[in-house]
């Protein structure tokens, strides 16, 4: 795996989760005789919970090769796929980009002096052809000027070449750059925008001036704990990455949707009036009572898994805080109702 190629981890699970992953940890890191200090907690925290395949893999190879895992090794495992690469890898892009545009601009300067120096030197003959009248003299001038043409058409195509592939290297850089802040903002396990993205998806929304209606949906799997004591946590990644692809193919293309937070997921609808935004966290709520989830492995059925979901329309003068505490408090009582359905205010 390439050391750029991360994601962003998130540690958003309940305290009797984190709690669990500690008590698998503690032995690991005694076992292969490694300092309990935060980076290599990190790893296996990580490790444990399953959350970073590529880590898994990494580590389970090292294992299989019987590695000692020293300080130079956790480094590296900590570097390449727990730390936030994201910066070193704008830091690249800025650094390819700023080397691209500053070879363009030579080579641009450089084919600018040689077609400044050319066409001078093409009026220079072209008057010396005008005002001479020896045969020699003309096909001499004539052949000089052929010559400075072509020379001219060379310096032409290769400028073009250049900036060609400029723009070549350009999309690619483009394409990196985007593709880093999708790393960047991505939740690892449901492929959703992380918590920080909703954050700053939110601000921006609200920022905006605009007459249109926006609403925000906070979505809460029901008895979720005990989905995770009963199958494992396994299974109930499989519950929340099943929610959040239902959530993909029921919102809007242009509605942003979020792992909010452990089993709690979200969706910013920009442009969206209160009564469409529930109509769509209705059909969610239908869709997720009828599923019936069963386990990859050994075909066991899960059972029911449903979904209370609070919901809000942005009002005048509404910040990011006071858009989510009325959504958070609109599912607090779905849950006090009875779970299972969608309340808005």
């Amino acid at each position: 795996m390439n050391s750029l190629d991360t994601f962003l981890p998130q540690y958003e699970q309940e305290p009797d989760f984190s709690t669990q992953i500690l008590r698998q940890c503690i032995p690991l890191m005694v076992k292969h005789q490694m300092a309990p200090h935060p980076i290599n907690y990190a790893i296996w925290y990580d490790y444990v919970s399953n959350n970073n395949p590529a880590l898994n893999q990494a580590i389970d190879e090292l294992l299989d090769n019987n590695t000692p895992f020293d300080e130079k090794v956790s480094i590296d495992l900590y570097a390449r796929y727990i730390c936030n690469a994201s910066l070193e890898k704008f830091s690249q892009i800025n650094s390819n980009l700023a080397s691209l545009v500053n070879g363009t601009l030579d080579q641009v300067q450089h084919s600018s002096d040689q077609f400044s120096e050319t066409k001078n030197s093409l009026l220079s003959n072209s008057k010396k052809l005008e005002n001479t009248t020896e045969i020699l003299d003309a096909q001499f001038l004539l052949s000089e000027i052929v010559h400075q043409v072509k020379q001219l058409s060379t310096e032409t195509h290769n400028l073009n070449a250049q900036l060609e592939q400029a723009q070549k290297d350009i999309a690619e850089l483009k394409y990196e750059l985007v593709n880093t802040r999708k790393i960047a903002s991505t939740d690892g396990l449901t492929g959703l925008l992380n918590r920080r993205a909703f954050d700053m998806e939110i601000n921006n929304l609200l920022s905006e001036q605009s007459a249109n209606p926006h609403s925000l949906l906070i979505l809460d799997l029901d008895h979720f704990k005990k989905v995770n004591d009963t199958f494992g946590h396994l299974v109930g990644d499989q519950v929340i990455r099943f929610t959040a692809n239902l959530i993909k193919e029921k919102k809007a293309p242009h509605h942003l949707a979020a792992r909010y937070g452990g089993e709690e997921l979200a969706i910013i609808m920009p442009e969206t009036p209160i009564n469409k935004a529930t109509d769509i966290a209705e059909t969610i709520r239908t869709s997720l009572e009828k599923s019936r989830l069963k386990q990859k492995n050994s075909n066991q059925n899960i059972g029911q898994i449903t979904v209370s979901i609070g919901a809000t329309g942005v009002q005048p003068g509404d910040s990011a805080e006071t858009v989510i505490a009325r959504a958070d408090k609109a599912l607090y009582q779905a849950k006090e109702c009875g779970r299972n359905r969608v309340i808005s205010l």
